[in-house]
């Protein structure tokens, strides 16, 4: 393996992603999920993307930001993206919610307030922790009827045995490693609680990296280091700090990952925007990403010590 340049950098090349996902779609059809005439139209494709390799412009090596700095940045936008995270989230952690007892319950890694709100619209006290003040102070607008403080998700703001659940959505693949969390919730807790965790999938099959480009305040462009935790990394954080498992969704993506529209004329100048892209080889696309898992959602309890 080539070492990492000193400064954390990553090298992302438009081009180079599109053969990717040609790459992953042409494996699919191997194994036979698909005929001769889409292999062939996949081959076909990989040449007209090399005859076009100056439209989609050179590579780029992007530094990494800190994650704080990146969601400061992302505050003033991030509700209002077209993420298709948030319907997930929504689908899948709101059933999961409705069983909670009221009581005391933690956002944690709130962002703007989007669980805090459904959490206290269903009764319950509501405490949420962020890294990042931008996206508190989005939260604090949006929910006044909770209180927001500022901390990190290994190190929370709050006393032992202060909660009676926690929530925490789309946050975890900032960690590397899962178990201080999985500490810090069984800390915070009382037993019989449930933690209710979901997290997103990386986009990079066959990597266990999920880097997200972000700008901070201050115009700094770079990737938010991301990780891609497989089932067993959460059982072994959770299951040493007493937490017992209630139910796993794994909800997967359907065959359409791309929408039919054409790709744009030009890119947006930096990193290469993935989203930008997938309509240079939707089919491509669609192929490699269909059936994959898109978010990983638990319902964890916390057993009285000695159970």
């Amino acid at each position: 393996m080539t070492a990492t340049p000193p400064d954390g950098s990553i090298h992302q090349h438009p081009l180079a992603y599109l053969l990717g996902l040609e790459g992953v779609a042409l494996m699919r059809a191997f194994a036979g999920e698909h005929d001769r005439a889409f292999t062939e139209a996949r081959i076909a494709e990989i040449r007209t993307l090399l005859d076009r390799a100056e439209e989609l412009g050179p590579g780029v090596d992007v530094p990494p930001l800190p994650v704080v700095d990146g969601y400061d940045g992302w505050a003033a936008e991030y509700d209002g993206e077209d993420n298709g995270c948030f319907p997930l989230r929504d689908d899948v952690l709101g059933p999961m919610l409705d069983v909670l007892a009221p009581g005391h319950v933690l956002d944690a890694a709130c962002g703007t307030g989007a669980v805090s709100r459904q959490l206290a619209a269903r009764g319950h006290e509501v405490v949420g922790v962020d890294l990042s003040e931008g996206m508190l102070s989005r939260a604090r607008r949006a929910v006044p009827a909770a209180r927001f403080l500022q901390g990190e998700l290994t190190s929370l703001p709050l006393p032992a045995a202060g909660v009676d659940h926690v929530v925490c959505s789309l946050a975890l693949t900032h960690l590397p490693d899962l178990a201080p969390f999985f500490a810090e919730a069984a800390r915070v807790m009382r037993p019989g609680g449930h933690l209710l965790v979901l997290d997103t999938r990386t986009h990079f099959l066959g990597s266990a990296r999920y880097p997200l480009v972000k700008t901070a305040p201050d115009g700094r462009v770079g990737y938010l280091e991301g990780h891609s935790h497989g089932v067993g990394d959460y059982l072994r954080a959770a299951l040493p700090h007493g937490f017992a498992v209630r139910d796993c969704v794994e909800p997967r993506l359907g065959d359409t990952f791309v929408d039919p529209e054409p790709h744009p004329a030009s890119l947006t100048p930096g990193p290469p925007n993935i989203w930008e892209l997938h309509p240079w080889a939707r089919e491509a696309a669609n192929a490699a990403k269909a059936g994959q898992v898109a978010v990983l959602a638990w319902d964890f309890v916390l057993e009285p010590a000695g159970a």
